[in-house]
């Protein structure tokens, strides 16, 4: 089975909210399909982890003032991707710190156009009560052990 690296965001407003899109999938393996998820996407070849969550903070919310860390997690799991196919997902988490503004669209790709419907800052406990499938599985500990304790 085929390992995808992948470099995911934990984007924190000042008030620790957390920025997360809904993803909604029509076509494809997983149509009928919807879930929450943090900002980020795969490593392109040559490409550090570090490189690629500072390139997709670029497509995927855009030029704004922020701060990123290194890596504060990692997570290894099976997946399956929108074409149907399984991987291995090797996912690394940044933490980015910025004030809460609406992500911009212009450097998404057509599946990003496609499958991400729109996105919320979510507080700690309506994370911690929600009904709706978030990804990661464990972010609400994720952020409670690496990152408020941090930051």
């Amino acid at each position: 089975m085929r390992r995808r690296s992948s470099a995911r965001l934990l984007v924190l407003s000042p008030e620790n909210h957390i920025l997360l899109f809904h993803f909604v999938f029509t076509t494809g393996a997983l149509a009928g399909k919807s879930h929450w998820a943090t900002p980020g996407g795969g490593v392109e070849d040559n490409e550090s982890f570090a490189e690629a969550a500072t390139r997709e903070f670029a497509e995927e919310i855009g030029q704004q003032n922020y701060s990123m860390s290194e890596e504060i997690a990692r997570l290894e799991f099976m997946m399956q991707l929108p074409d149907g196919e399984s991987v291995i997902s090797d996912e690394r988490y940044f933490l980015v710190r910025m004030d809460k503004v609406a992500p911009s669209q212009a450097a998404w790709s057509a599946l990003e156009m496609e499958v991400m419907k729109q996105h919320r800052w979510w507080t700690l406990e309506e994370l911690a009560t929600t009904n709706e499938i978030v990804f990661p599985e464990n972010l609400l500990d994720i952020l409670k052990s690496r990152v408020l304790s941090v930051g």
